[in-house]
């Protein structure tokens, strides 16, 4: 008996340091616009002024979840890596290296994707039912998240996760009562209800915009409408 209680020790160890991904919180994080178009546009149609609204907000996430009085024993970070990659080259600035140093420092799993589909295919190479929180940081509409917006085209999003995708996704992979969250504008018009019908989980998101010039001041994105949910 003691001998396969300490195979299977040993089996669960060399998985997890062989790299496998065991989440028990995903953070999503889409990607910032480049300056050379939304510097084109009217003011008050400008995004991403700065290029780490996103990753901001998902660290302080992060940092709350990895308080004393709380305890995640995995977090996985899924992030758009394209958009990050041409607004570093953009700014002269090396922003792939820096997410890296943010997730080390929180002992994040870090999980570049460069697709809608890569995303997809990522996500469902999570173990089952290990999911039992999800939140998304990124740009959005009503039907979608838009992982990339405004960086490859002015106004425009060329990467994403539209709500008539959802059933690509393994809904066995969340856990029995997870709670997801999406911190993008308009979520909940219409992309939470498609969520919840197509994965069986419910999906918490704004009626109307967000607002992320706060997490400067290392607060939560504003909702400027109501909460689903």
């Amino acid at each position: 008996m003691n001998m396969i209680r300490g195979l299977i020790l040993c089996i669960a160890a060399c998985a997890y340091l062989s790299g496998s991904l065991l989440a028990d919180h995903v953070i999503i994080t889409g990607g910032p616009a480049l300056r050379k178009w939304e510097d084109l546009r009217v003011k008050e149609d400008q995004h991403d002024r700065w290029w780490a609204n996103f990753i901001r907000a998902s660290t302080i996430r992060m940092d709350m979840l990895i308080k004393p009085v709380r305890t995640v024993d995995n977090i996985i970070w899924m992030v758009y890596q394209p958009a990050y990659r041409d607004r570093g080259k953009e700014d002269g600035r090396p922003y792939l290296e820096w997410i890296q140093g943010l997730a080390t420092k929180r002992r994040a799993r870090l999980v570049w994707f460069s697709s809608g589909q890569e995303f997809i295919r990522k996500f469902n190479s999570l173990p089952r039912g290990s999911v039992k929180e999800l939140e998304y940081f990124g740009h959005s509409n009503k039907h979608a998240f838009m992982f990339e917006y405004g960086s490859d085209i002015i106004g425009a999003s060329t990467a994403w996760l539209h709500e008539k995708e959802l059933g690509q996704l393994r809904s066995s992979v969340f856990a029995p009562e997870s709670v997801c969250t999406s911190w993008g504008c308009h979520t909940g018009e219409s992309m939470s209800e498609v969520w919840e019908k197509v994965l069986g989980v419910p999906l918490r998101g704004v009626k109307g915009p967000t607002n992320y010039t706060v997490v400067g001041q290392a607060k939560l994105p504003l909702a400027k409408g109501s909460w689903t949910n």
